[in-house]
């Protein structure tokens, strides 16, 4: 992993090429950015498709007003506090994977969330394992914080075998707003 700014040029899935995102950090195969206020397509690519959202919000769906409120709130946590959930991109092809990062997690003032969004092609590839490694190491080293916390949809079996092996672990549930339901939550402490 790497923490540097490298300005690249990178090609989307239906986007085409010329946009150009610097990259803070990188890992092997992961480049990692922050939110623009023109990516309103790439955020509309991850959270306009319902096999994302679909365990994340209570309808399943996000509408088109939904989708630039939470750029709109990546943006600002990025602004206020230092982290978002990052878009990232495939080094290789400079392709759009989804998101994952770190908002405030309100539990301490030193802890954060973690979360990770990648879009169903990316799926299975251990991309996200891959950018949640990067993300814990950033939040423990870099920001120094003294705990991350986690939480999935009931249904979301991937998502609880990868918290596991990242080596979160259960805490119980908790109520989670966005889909009216208990998630199972996870706690991460800096050793």
């Amino acid at each position: 992993m790497t923490l540097r700014g490298t300005p690249l040029r990178f090609q989307n899935d239906n986007l085409g090429d010329g946009e150009m995102h610097t990259y803070f950090m990188k890992t092997e195969r992961i480049g990692f950015s922050h939110w623009q206020a023109d990516d309103l397509p790439l955020a509309s690519l991850l959270w306009g498709d319902k096999a994302v959202t679909r365990l994340i919000c209570a309808s399943g769906v996000f509408t088109k007003e939904e989708i630039s409120d939470r750029l709109k709130t990546e943006m600002h946590n990025g602004e206020l506090f230092g982290v978002e959930y990052w878009p990232i991109f495939d080094l290789s092809s400079g392709a759009f994977i989804g998101c994952c990062g770190l908002r405030p997690s309100g539990e301490e003032p030193d802890s954060f969330e973690i979360g990770f969004h990648l879009r169903p092609k990316w799926w299975g590839k251990g991309y996200a394992k891959e950018a949640a490694t990067a993300v814990i190491s950033y939040a423990f080293h870099t920001l120094h914080a003294s705990s991350l916390f986690a939480g999935h949809h009931p249904d979301n079996e991937a998502s609880r075998r990868l918290l596991s092996k990242l080596g979160f672990r259960s805490i119980g549930t908790r109520y989670y707003v966005p889909t009216g339901l208990y998630h199972p939550s996870y706690v991460l402490k800096y050793r």
